[in-house]
């Protein structure tokens, strides 16, 4: 493929002359075949299922969770359906900036991969917040030394991905495995040991704890089913990075959207197992809510503190799956929005004998690192559990923002591009796209409804409001024809991966 670069300005924007050395230092090596993109996509968000969900029980009880989780579930049925068509017709490494950018033109193409960045850069530091806690009880080391797992956290996967993308992803398939394993293997333990009336149900309309249960399955109401929602979300968040693996993918035509139906699929059964064994048995839905390690607490009820915590060590494997898998993720992203010009070009070269984009993953990490010091040092190292909420609400209001952008793709391009070959098309149409944006726009308004995490949600919107500045301001006068970008300003023409497959 024969990029012709030239200097333009289409839409506001200008695209500057590169020569071909440009693409030749920024290749992606294709190697992933369906087994490792579902696994891939189970492993983004796996996470989900030991940490962050169950703050949903204090805010809406186990039925307003479980409520909020089938909502959530649908949702991403939907989304991920679009995601299947839209990815199969225009399998860019972009992903969703890519959809976008054909779509809603440059703008709406940075808009929406800024959104994906601010959830790609948090999602994988809120994963490894999270696995600082479990190691943080499984080694007795004190609560403020968790930055200096983060740290290490952050380097040991920056080790790995100098390796090269196809060990990096073995090793993430491989944990995902692993994790899912462990999963399952608490759903079989803890039959014997579930009390569900005693233990999911021993939340009080007043949020107090009821030692014998039998309480209500909604003590908070229909509004509690919505202050869950981004709870919810928390369970499958992520899923959606997977197109951004699709330059590295064998076929992503035919694979990409079987990998994400079953990701999806695969990650449902996983969040309904999750949520009625993790309330059902000690130390209850009460307890739960406030955890900063749930599944060790589940362990803990069944095995004691002694086994709870070797089972704990392997349980740490989830929280390593999600947080590789995600970091991988940052680091694609940012490195298709550098190739294209959105953010500085250096970012985007990789390395010339493993081809992996170590320069946006390094940039990806420090990002994530400099906002959980940020938020530890303005209160959450005195509320563990808060810190947490706080993460998952910036990173689900980035998320519905993305999600809310790439339904709006999913329709545009439905009308702007009838006859595009579509090797996939979604089962659920139109009415799934409008399906998300509306569950999209009510989780969104929920956010800032709750007087807890408001504050979350506006911090993201302000990062999202600073990166919009920065593209008004400087790079949109800086844009390269990447791909993505010659796909869309050629209507299609020029600019399609599959076409070297």
């Amino acid at each position: 493929m024969t990029i012709q670069s030239q200097n333009m300005s289409r839409e506001g924007v200008t695209y500057k002359a590169v020569d071909a050395t440009y693409f030749e230092e920024r290749q992606l090596k294709r190697h992933a075949g369906l087994f490792t993109l579902w696994m891939m996509g189970v492993g983004a968000v796996i996470a989900g299922e030991y940490s962050g969900w169950n703050i949903g029980l204090a805010q809406g009880g186990f039925g307003g969770l479980l409520a909020a989780t089938v909502i959530i579930g649908f949702l991403y049925i939907c989304l991920c359906s679009s995601i299947g068509e839209m990815s199969a017709a225009l399998p860019h490494t972009g992903g969703a900036y890519s959809f976008a950018r054909t779509a809603l033109g440059p703008w709406g193409g940075f808009t929406t991969g800024l959104a994906e960045n601010i959830e790609f850069v948090l999602a994988p530091g809120a994963n490894m917040f999270f696995m600082s806690s479990y190691l943080a009880a499984i080694f007795g080391t004190p609560a403020n030394c968790l930055p200096l797992w983060w740290v290490g956290g952050y380097a040991a996967m920056l080790l790995l991905s100098m390796r090269g993308l196809e060990l990096s992803m073995r090793v993430v398939v491989w944990i995902t495995v692993a994790a899912a394993l462990v999963l399952f293997f608490f759903f079989f333990v803890a039959i014997p040991h579930v009390d569900f009336a005693k233990n999911a149900l021993n939340i009080a309309s007043d949020g107090s704890a009821l030692p014998e249960g039998n309480g209500p399955w909604l003590p908070f109401g229909l509004t509690g089913i919505m202050l869950s929602l981004p709870f919810g979300v928390y369970m499958f968040l992520a899923v959606e990075q997977l197109p951004l693996t699709s330059e590295e993918a064998r076929n992503p035509t035919r694979d990409m959207p079987r990998a994400l139906i079953l990701s999806i699929v695969t990650l449902i059964v996983l969040a309904l197992g999750v949520l009625y064994f993790g309330a059902s048995t000690m130390p209850g839905a009460h307890a739960l809510g406030a955890s900063g390690e749930p599944l060790l607490d589940g362990f803990r009820g069944i095995f004691g503190d002694s086994g709870a915590k070797i089972l704990a060590s392997v349980a740490v494997l989830g929280l390593a799956a999600s947080f590789f898998a995600g970091s991988f993720a940052s680091g694609r992203n940012i490195y298709s929005l550098s190739r294209a010009g959105y953010l500085p070009t250096v970012l985007s070269v990789t390395n010339p004998r493993t081809h992996t984009p170590n320069r946006a993953l390094a940039t990806g990490s420090g990002m994530a690192l400099s906002m959980l010091l940020l938020i530890w040092f303005l209160g959450g190292k005195d509320n563990v559990a808060f810190m947490g909420g706080f993460l998952v609400s910036m990173i689900v209001f980035a998320g519905m923002v993305s999600y809310i952008l790439q339904s709006i793709s999913f329709l545009r391009l439905r009308k702007l591009y009838p006859s595009i070959a579509r090797p996939f098309v979604s089962p659920f149409g139109k009415f799934g796209a409008w399906v998300t944006i509306a569950i999209c726009v009510l989780t969104l308004a929920y956010q800032f409804l709750d007087p807890l995490y408001r504050w979350a949600a506006m911090a993201a919107a302000t990062w999202y409001l600073i990166g919009l500045a920065y593209f008004a301001f400087y790079r949109r006068h800086r844009l390269v024809l990447s791909p993505e970008e010659e796909f869309a300003v050629s209507g299609g023409t020029r600019g399609h991966p599959a076409a070297e497959l």
